[in-house]
This record gives structure tokens, C-alpha cells and sequence, in this order.
């Protein structure tokens, strides 16, 4: 293999292969470098499918739209089945300052181009019957948002990446970047070296590790998620279901039905969890099960087959950090706060754009936003 690329990429996971796809397919001479047996088995394995533009700015908005893009057109393209499905996202309301909430935020995102409307009551149960009517204000509904599996489509982005030139090294960690005059040299603990003029850290939850070895301070702190998922059972549902309210020791739960019929779930704990520990625990399963069977009591019935746990890559504020640095030459696609299966794509082609320099004033405007040198007080409402 050549050892001097013009950008080394590291780590192949949910934003590291869909950068390395998009760069490769632009002709950049691109390697992608993972300390994991092969690509996605960080974090990427642990996510759960869901795929959404339904956020509060105008910067991820954007990334996600062009990733639903990506995803939704794949097997037309290619031929790939990553199982894509337009499942729709829903939040339903069931108190004032959430309804308020949502109704503000649809000012922002119509005006960003995402598709979604407020929904009555009624309309929101007919989408997903059984569950909880008591209280129930209205939802918002955005039916292009969806799912894929992220088995499938790394492992479809990976392939067509290398089919377009892009390289990869597994089981390959990365001991230290030496910058050498206009580009850098990248060490492995096994002894080897790759050259390359530019570096990309797409390291999910090593990523302040590898910034602090050319002198940057990223804060990208991992805290731990749990997931799970039932046997499958015939459909009876369609849109992914947030329900933002807080409880003990957590805040919002999130849950949807796959196309093989199994209902897939996770919850967002309340203080952080923070720490890479992935051991399952006995405290998730009664937490999240209590809070779906009040708002959906028909999901009594199911039986749970797995649960697992993963990290969020997390930034103050909830956004990722994207884009130049201060290093000349070093770039960031960091701390996805547990969503970089879905930003994956679209950040790929934002930083396609960026190496060609052929970016929008949208694109601009994005990455400044993004970048890590932003005020972080600001706060995602839907982290």
C-alpha cells in the first residue's frame, strides 16, 4: 500500500466512511485508519437506525437533509438495500411548554427547508394506535425523517468508498501525528507511519485524545446510552415516537418499529452517564419499560430480546464540531452527541465540498456555526 495519501482519515466508523466515501469519489487520495477489526464496530453498531432532519438549527438541518437524501436514493443508485424506510419522526405533546416548544421550533425548521407540520390529536393516534390519549395536545410530524440499518449501510458506504479508491488500515491505533513541514506523519503502535497533507479526526470517542496530540483541546467527553430491542411482531406502528418528557433519572425515551417488525428503543439518562463503560446494566430495562407502557400499553405484549449499551460522543452545547482548526491542515468531524449515523452522509459531502473548495454561503455559514472555536452556550432542544 502507498504510505503518502493526500488525507489520512481517522477512524472508520459513523461520520470517518461516508467522509472517506465522498473525498474518494472526488479523487482525493484518501486512507482511513481504525483501531477497531473493520469499519463500524465502534459506536455505529450500537446506534438504532434513526434518521432525522428534525432538529432545532439551521446547520444540522441542513447536514441531515442532505444525508436523508443520501440514504433515501441509495438502493435506486446502487442497488444497495440498506433497508430505508420514510417511518416519519413524531413528538408528541402532552403539556403546554412542550406544545409551545414544538410550535416554536416549526417556525425554524419549515424556514430551513424540513418538511413537518403540527398534527391534532387525532391524527397522531391514527398513526400510532394504542397509545396513551390522557393529555395528549397534538404532535409534530415530519414524514420524510426514517431509518436505515446501520449494519447495512456503513458496510454499503464502505464498499463503494474503496470501489472509488479510498484505503484503510484496521486494527491500527493511532500513537502520535507529527506535523513535518506542509503535511503530517501519522504513527501506529505497531510501528508504522502514513503521510498525508491533511488529517481529518473523526474519532468518535477518542477524538479529544487524538486532538490533544497536535496541541488541541476538543471537548468531546463520552457519556453512555442504553438501548433495546423486542422480537419482531406484525406492524402496528410507523413513526419513530420521542416523548420529551423528563422523569427520574432520565429525560427524553425514543422508540419505532423496524421493517422486520421489531420495536427498537432507547432513553436518554438524567445526569449523564458519563464514561465508555459498555456493560449492560439492570437499571435500564425497568426504567425505559415503566415510561413506554404508560404512553403506549399495548407494548406490554413484547418480548425483549437484547439490550446493549454505547456512547454519545457529547459537546457542551449538543452540536458537532466541524471543520478547520487552528493547525493548518487539521480538521475536525467530532462529537456527533450520539447522532452520527445520521449527520454521517451529509457531512461527508459537506466536507467534499470543503477539500474541493467548492462550498455554498449555506455551507459556510454551517461550518462556522459548527466550528470549534463557537461561543457553546447555546443548547440543541433535541439532543
Amino acid at each position: 500500500m502507498d504510505k503518502n495519501f493526500d488525507i489520512i482519515v481517522i477512524g472508520a466508523g459513523s461520520v470517518g466512511v461516508p467522509i472517506a466515501l465522498y473525498l474518494a469519489e472526488k479523487k482525493f487520495s484518501v486512507l482511513v485508519i481504525e483501531s477497531l477489526a473493520s469499519p463500524g464496530q465502534g459506536q455505529n453498531k450500537k446506534a438504532i437506525g434513526g434518521i432525522r432532519a428534525t432538529h432545532s438549527d439551521k446547520a444540522k438541518i441542513h447536514i441531515s437533509l442532505e444525508s436523508i437524501d443520501i440514504f433515501s436514493t441509495w438502493k435506486e443508485m446502487y442497488g444497495d438495500d440498506i433497508e430505508w424506510r420514510s417511518n416519519g419522526y413524531s413528538f408528541p405533546a402532552y403539556t403546554d411548554a412542550h406544545e409551545q416548544l414544538l410550535k416554536d421550533l416549526l417556525k425554524i425548521q419549515k424556514r430551513y427547508g424540513l418538511n413537518i407540520d403540527w398534527i391534532s390529536a387525532k391524527e397522531f393516534l391514527e398513526r400510532a394506535p394504542g397509545v396513551n390519549p390522557d393529555g395528549l395536545r397534538g404532535s409534530t410530524f415530519s414524514p420524510e425523517d426514517g431509518s436505515a440499518s446501520p449494519y447495512l449501510a456503513l458496510n454499503y458506504f464502505y464498499f463503494k468508498s474503496m470501489e472509488y479508491g479510498a484505503s484503510y488500515v484496521f486494527k491500527e491505533e493511532v500513537s502520535d501525528i507529527i506535523k513535518e513541514g506542509s503535511g503530517y506523519t501519522v504513527k501506529t503502535r505497531t510501528n508504522k507511519s502514513y503521510s498525508a497533507k491533511y488529517i481529518v479526526n473523526a474519532a468518535g470517542n477518542n477524538a479529544r485524545q487524538i486532538g490533544e496530540m497536535v496541541g488541541l483541546d476538543i471537548p468531546v467527553v463520552p457519556d453512555s446510552h442504553e438501548g433495546g430491542i423486542t422480537d419482531a411482531v406484525q406492524h402496528f406502528f410507523d413513526p419513530m415516537i420521542v416523548d420529551l418528557r423528563p422523569a427520574e433519572n432520565s429525560k427524553n425515551y425514543y422508540f419505532y418499529q423496524r421493517p422486520d417488525g421489531q420495536v427498537i428503543f432507547c432513553i436518554t439518562p438524567e445526569p449523564p452517564i458519563v464514561g465508555t463503560d459498555s456493560r449492560a446494566t439492570s437499571v435500564f430495562l425497568p426504567q425505559v419499560t415503566k415510561r413506554m407502557l404508560e404512553l403506549f400499553p399495548c407494548l406490554k405484549n413484547l418480548k425483549v430480546r437484547r439490550t446493549w449499551r454505547g456512547q454519545y460522543p457529547a459537546t457542551p452545547d449538543g452540536f458537532p464540531i466541524l471543520g478547520e482548526t487552528d493547525i493548518d491542515g487539521f480538521y475536525l468531524a467530532v462529537g456527533m452527541c450520539g447522532q452520527g449515523f445520521m449527520l454521517g452522509p451529509g457531512i461527508g459531502k459537506l466536507f467534499a465540498r470543503l477539500f474541493s473548495n467548492s462550498l455554498s454561503d449555506d455551507d459556510k455559514d454551517n461550518l462556522k456555526s459548527l466550528s470549534l472555536y463557537r461561543n457553546f452556550g447555546a443548547e440543541e432542544k433535541f439532543k
